[in-house]
């Protein structure tokens, strides 16, 4: 983050300050919504019709989502491709814009075996993106602390160059990473469940460090609620336990000691109930907010192409989970009240006086 620190403040650019508040609802807490899905949201077409999703049908289901969601929430990530140029005009002007900069997926090239590695959308650029009137960029890497020099190297190399692209335009930089086996194993078993604290934590504790010029993470939840017994009853319990409540609290408020920068909570696809629960618990112990979509959108795409119904569950169902989200982070931490500011009166512009844009 573009931050400095003296005696009694904190000063940033005035760049982000702006676009990092149009990001954010009035009272500092993020309400934002996903929608730059393109090699699932592929697979999930196809899966509901039968054929390959042509480029028409995922820029018409992006432009669905976006114009019956985008009001509900505070700021709308979207990508370049299939969702900018058809639902831009859908998001309202009172909603901040995120565009996603990492091509979809990952590359193997160059890493051991199970490793990933992250790639920009070709022909794309900070520049490009910052005249397209965003407000922010989200990159997205995978990441496992314990992988080879080369795979971490990679991903931290491409982090750093695209901190410092924003960094040089005053653009926020948010960044999202997601932990995976190095066995190739799921995500989903028990065994990864009990590695996913410890993960998470590292990951956040590596890009956190002020070389990467982040100034949001947008982290998984620090634990799997489908291993925790006190969720024995509830439909998404798997039927074994890694972690008790207790301990996936303590989770929470490690990720935020470690953390020197405001964070969010993604969804990684799980159902609503599930996700509520995981922004309940983060919002209590230090989040911001959450960045999410398929959990309060994804089961209107298999009722595509039938536009009707993909409609009437927009408006319905999927509003609902999106008003039980937002209800969710009346507790969490307002980004400006995050320990790296101190509160809207310790912030000041880093740049003042009647020649500062001289120099900028």
């Amino acid at each position: 983050m573009f931050l400095r620190r003296n005696k009694t403040s904190v000063t940033i650019s005035g760049g982000k300050l702006r676009r990092i508040t149009r990001l954010a609802g009035s009272d500092g807490r993020f309400r934002m919504m996903a929608i730059d899905q393109r090699g699932s949201m592929q697979k999930a077409i196809q899966s509901a019709t039968g054929e390959e999703a042509t480029y028409e049908q995922v820029a018409k289901m992006k432009t669905m989502i976006t114009r019956i969601l985008s009001p509900n929430s505070t700021a709308v990530l979207t990508d370049p491709i299939f969702g900018y140029p058809y639902s831009i005009m859908d998001i309202p002007r009172d909603v901040g814009l995120l565009l996603a900069f990492e091509e979809s997926g990952y590359v193997d090239d160059g890493v051991g075996e199970n490793e990933r590695a992250s790639v920009q959308i070709e022909n794309w650029n900070i520049e490009k993106a910052i005249r397209s009137g965003i407000d922010a960029i989200k990159l997205l890497i995978y990441y496992h602390p314990d992988a080879s020099l080369n795979a971490c190297s990679h991903q931290q190399d491409f982090t750093k160059y695209v901190g410092e692209q924003c960094e040089k335009y005053d653009l926020p930089f948010l960044l999202e990473f997601v932990c995976y086996s190095l066995d190739g194993e799921s995500t989903n078993s028990l065994e990864f469940a009990k590695q996913k604290p410890d993960l998470v934590i590292r990951s956040v504790e590596e890009y956190t460090k002020p070389e990467y010029k982040v100034d949001i993470l947008k982290v998984e939840f620090p634990a799997n609620l489908k291993f925790v017994k006190e969720y024995k009853d509830r439909d998404f319990y798997m039927g074994a336990s890694a972690y008790t409540l207790s301990e996936v609290e303590e989770f929470c408020r490690d990720l935020d000691a470690k953390s020197t920068l405001p964070w969010v909570i993604l969804s990684a696809g799980v159902d609503i109930e599930e996700f509520i629960e995981n922004v309940k618990i983060s919002s209590a112990h230090g989040a911001s907010g959450f960045l999410c979509g398929r959990a309060i959108w994804k089961d209107a795409v298999p009722l595509y192409p039938d536009e009707d119904a993909v409609t009437k569950f927009l408006l319905g169902e999927a509003s609902v989970n999106f008003e039980n989200s937002n209800a969710a982070v009346s507790n969490a931490t307002p980004w400006f009240n995050h320990k790296s500011f101190g509160g809207l009166k310790n912030i000041e512009l880093d740049k003042k006086g009647a020649n500062w844009y001289e120099a900028y």
